[in-house]
């Protein structure tokens, strides 16, 4: 490009922005009854989406809501990476479990300072 040379007037597709219409019109919920208002709810129906475990899917949405974002993504990214899972919907349970009980270790694990008798 010159100096003389304007820079094209056609936006680059990598840097265009969606509109919310456009983001919204792509997401669809396969019920009629009920809606989701809350992003933990959003998240709780995907979690039962991606498990294809509808059926439980308010066990999901309470999960959400209640349970560790970090701990969640962890066993759902475990559990979509076992390909031979007889059910991924207990595997999932069972790897949920595991990561509280890991971080509940490790948040009983007493420090060197916290083991220091008392100076009285």
């Amino acid at each position: 490009m010159t100096a003389g040379d304007k820079p094209s007037s056609a936006p680059d597709p990598k840097k265009q922005v969606s509109s919310l219409g456009d983001i919204v019109a792509g997401y669809q919920v396969k019920e009629d009854k009920g809606y989701i208002t809350q992003e933990f709810q959003d998240f709780g129906y995907r979690l039962a989406l991606q498990l294809n475990d509808l059926k439980h899917k308010s066990l999901y949405i309470k999960m959400a809501k209640e349970v560790d974002r970090g701990i969640l993504e962890r066993a759902l990214s475990f559990v979509s990476d076992a390909d031979h899972a007889e059910s991924k919907p207990r595997l999932f349970m069972w790897k949920v479990k595991q990561l509280k009980d890991e971080k509940a270790a490790k948040m009983t694990a007493k420090t060197p300072e916290e083991e220091q008798p008392p100076l009285f």
